[in-house]
């Protein structure tokens, strides 16, 4: 096994056991503040509370670091979610007595919603909800929370068929760059995803493969298709189900992913573009094999 190879599996092992990485600050439980302690009416009775207080799933743009990274989180999935609904006024002083947060946390966190279009801040109107359409519904942070939440089925197939878009052409146009380097960080997470393949490893596996997706959209020589690299990277990550051949490790995907490094190495653009197109089908078992087009 190569250096890289069991750094890898190394690594994946330590964060699946759920230890904290040296000083990074673990989950912070928001207690519930006693009612008769609030100031003012409660804003949050339209809200699903089940979930307050728990720490979600750790994203991309908020890694739960500190109170801050965990306010996005929470405050980010109930958008999404629906149980904060468009237009619904967020006051800051309310969600800072009800996460126990302090003022700076609750503006900061705030600050990073709006940046995701998930908010609007405006002057004599305050912060509101704003409706899906504004969303940047390519971030990282906004496609996980949709998948896991009531939007997932949707949030799966879109998420299958922009791959279909992007991933094809960019293996075709990436087989005209042929820098060696490239050619071998590809070749060495295939090797990756072979050891943890026999291992049984599945989270080395999987982020072999998404390092190799991202690694082969970041080559493919076009600047546009490279600011999409993070969203393939989380489509791999959040995909929640056999969509494509890359959900769940087999030999066929690890077969699948040496024909594109082989393709690459040699120039064939064609080659590797079918290539991937064969990697992105959908397993045998789901009814549509690619995607279809919708009925409007």
């Amino acid at each position: 096994m190569s250096t890289l190879a069991h750094t890898m599996m190394t690594a994946a092992r330590s964060a699946d056991s759920g230890l904290a990485a040296p000083g990074e600050l673990d989950r912070y439980p928001y207690a519930e503040t006693p009612a008769a302690d609030r100031v003012g009416p409660p804003s949050w009775d339209g809200a699903d509370h089940s979930e307050l207080g728990r720490v979600g799933r750790r994203t991309a743009g908020s890694r739960g670091r500190g109170l801050h990274g965990q306010l996005v989180q929470q405050l980010g999935q109930m958008i999404v979610s629906g149980d904060l609904g468009a237009d619904r006024p967020l006051v800051p002083e309310e969600i800072g007595q009800r996460f126990e947060v302090s003022r700076t946390v609750v503006r900061e966190s705030l600050r990073v919603l709006e940046a995701k279009g998930l908010v609007s801040a405006r002057p004599n109107v305050g912060t509101r909800v704003r409706p899906v359409s504004d969303w940047n519904l390519l971030d990282p942070d906004i496609i996980e929370w949709r998948a896991f939440g009531p939007q997932r089925d949707d949030q799966r197939r879109e998420l299958t068929e922009l791959r279909w878009t992007i991933e094809p052409l960019a293996a075709r146009l990436a087989a005209g760059h042929g820098r060696e380097e490239v050619q071998q960080r590809l070749a060495d997470m295939v090797e990756i995803m072979g050891h943890a393949l026999g291992q049984g490893d599945g989270l080395t596996f999987s982020r072999a493969d998404s390092e190799f997706h991202a690694l082969l959209i970041q080559v493919a020589g076009n600047r546009m298709l490279e600011h999409l690299s993070g969203i393939v990277s989380a489509a791999l990550q959040v995909s929640g189900g056999p969509v494509t051949g890359c959900d769940r490790p087999s030999e066929a995907s690890l077969a699948h992913h040496g024909r594109i490094v082989d393709a690459l190495a040699s120039g064939d653009g064609g080659a590797a573009e079918s290539a991937m197109r064969q990697l992105l089908t959908v397993h045998p078992e789901v009814e549509r094999v690619v995607p279809a087009p919708r009925e409007h």
